[in-house]
């Protein structure tokens, strides 16, 4: 595994482990971030402020009043040669509802008649398959998962949208999200997600991590609209959906 430290700015370096969106390249990235996070326990790298972690990549900001790049890579030394040898950490196991149907699936006749098979054929690969997490970015809470079945690739949208609904579950490339808020986008919406992925209130705000598993689970119109409200009123948990099977809004209401 090639490993490159490209400068950033006079205040931040960026460390690439790759140049492609792979599962052992997110490995490194989240093994290098995780030793990082243990010597900041343990007193810290100095100068350090924060890190920002990508598909191939871990982007650290600094103080340069307190350190310099030669001093901070020097002492990233050790850490680099034990996240190139990293097995990838277990990340949570998510099953999240969908409403792959009506208003909720404005692209997925298009998407069906573009790729040459049924509706029915597009939810059942899309649901069908466990999502890595790759990473966060473009809008607080947003997740980028992998990888997409062959079968589903488009590129994106000739003509992006001015606003995609949040909970918009969508594909592009081999790729596929959910927009935690309403934005523009041009991504192919197959279904709509009622949980929330991001609240500031909670101490990660961020409902997903990079590492973590994804498998969506079809729900009716009638069900989504029962587990809105359940969220919304505070009756469900959105961690219900963590580390087992999705559960139904009636288990859920019940304390299940």
């Amino acid at each position: 595994m090639s490993v490159s430290i490209l400068d950033a700015g006079d205040a931040a370096l960026t460390i690439e482990f790759g140049d492609a969106i792979d599962p052992s390249l997110l490995a490194a990235v989240n093994a290098l971030d995780a030793a990082i996070a243990r010597r900041q326990a343990e007193g810290g790298l100095a100068g350090l402020i924060e890190t920002m972690p990508t598909f191939r990549s871990l982007t650290l900001f600094y103080d340069p009043l307190a350190t310099g790049r030669e001093a901070l890579v020097a002492e990233l030394r050790p850490l680099l040669d034990a996240a190139g040898r990293g097995a990838p950490a277990p990340g949570r196991q998510w099953r999240l509802p969908v409403c792959y149907e009506g208003e909720a699936a404005p692209d997925l006749a298009e998407v069906a008649r573009t790729l040459g098979i049924t509706e029915a054929e597009v939810v059942a690969l899309h649901a069908g398959t466990d999502y890595l997490v790759y990473m966060l970015g473009f809008l607080p809470g947003f997740p980028f998962m992998g990888d997409l079945p062959r079968k589903l690739r488009l590129p994106r949208r000739a003509e992006p949208r001015v606003r995609v609904p949040p909970g918009s579950v969508a594909i592009a490339t081999g790729l596929t999200a959910i927009y935690p808020w309403e934005s523009p986008g041009g991504w192919h919406l197959l279904g709509r997600c009622p949980v929330p992925l991001f609240d500031a209130r909670r101490d990660s705000p961020s409902l997903l991590a990079a590492g973590d598993r994804v498998r969506f689970v079809p729900v009716g119109a009638d069900e989504y609209r029962a587990i809105e409200a359940g969220l919304n009123s505070g009756e469900i948990d959105p961690f219900i959906w963590l580390d087992a099977d999705a559960k139904r809004v009636t288990a859920a209401q019940e304390g299940a």
